[in-house]
């Protein structure tokens, strides 16, 4: 067992360990949330315990430990899977061999975008049709990781087909390539949408970015 895989799964005990935490801190705020059972609140409590006074501020004292504690076991939790997400990428995708490629748009007022598909090496990688609420995003400068896999080193080929609306509401589809090399680092893909004032059409690009 290699070293990257023992940590991979002493993240994933310490995770479970602490969400079994977590329940377990919750289990006594819940217990004393319920309601009491019918025959004990309708029968008489005992002249002591009424003339006893409610140890109301010690009561609210546990139960503000109660609450930080249970808020730092699940800010630990957050933790814990958020470096286990990473981890779990670096070894499905290792530096020598990851591509990722990602989608923005400059202006894009001349080009309401529906979807994208991309190839690479003619072999489909990317599908994804989009809401109105991505392109918005997009729109706004949002840029979206459209796609993460491995690709060996040495020439390859991209493919980017663009579907949607141009200008005057047309049916709009366009297709850009790009050949390029991938080395022992993790190459980074920008497909890109633009507006040509000058053509007043919508340009689409590929941009490695090195």
């Amino acid at each position: 067992m290699n070293a990257t895989t023992s940590t991979h799964r002493m993240l994933q005990r310490t995770l479970a360990t602490l969400a079994l935490a977590l329940g377990c801190a919750l289990a006594p705020a819940r217990a004393a949330d319920a309601p009491a059972p019918a025959d004990a609140a309708s029968a008489p409590a005992p002249a002591a315990a009424a003339s006893a006074p409610a140890p109301a501020a010690s009561a609210s004292a546990d139960q503000a430990s109660l609450d930080a504690r249970a808020q730092d076991l699940k800010d630990q939790v957050i933790r814990l899977n958020r470096d286990l997400l990473v981890l779990e990428e670096e070894l499905l995708f290792p530096a020598s061999t990851q591509v990722a490629l990602f989608v923005s748009m400059d202006v894009g007022k001349l080009f309401a975008l529906d979807s994208v598909q991309v190839k690479l090496d003619d072999k489909l990688v990317a599908n994804y049709l989009y809401t109105p609420l991505e392109v918005t995003a997009l729109h706004r400068g949002g840029v979206q990781r459209l796609y993460l896999g491995n690709l060996r080193a040495g020439p390859h080929e991209i493919t980017a087909f663009f579907t949607g609306q141009g200008p005057h509401e047309r049916d709009y589809k366009r297709a850009t390539t790009l050949q390029f090399d991938k080395g022992s680092e993790p190459q980074y893909i920008e497909l890109r949408i633009k507006d040509s004032l000058g053509k007043l059409q919508p340009e689409f690009d590929v941009k490695v970015w090195q």
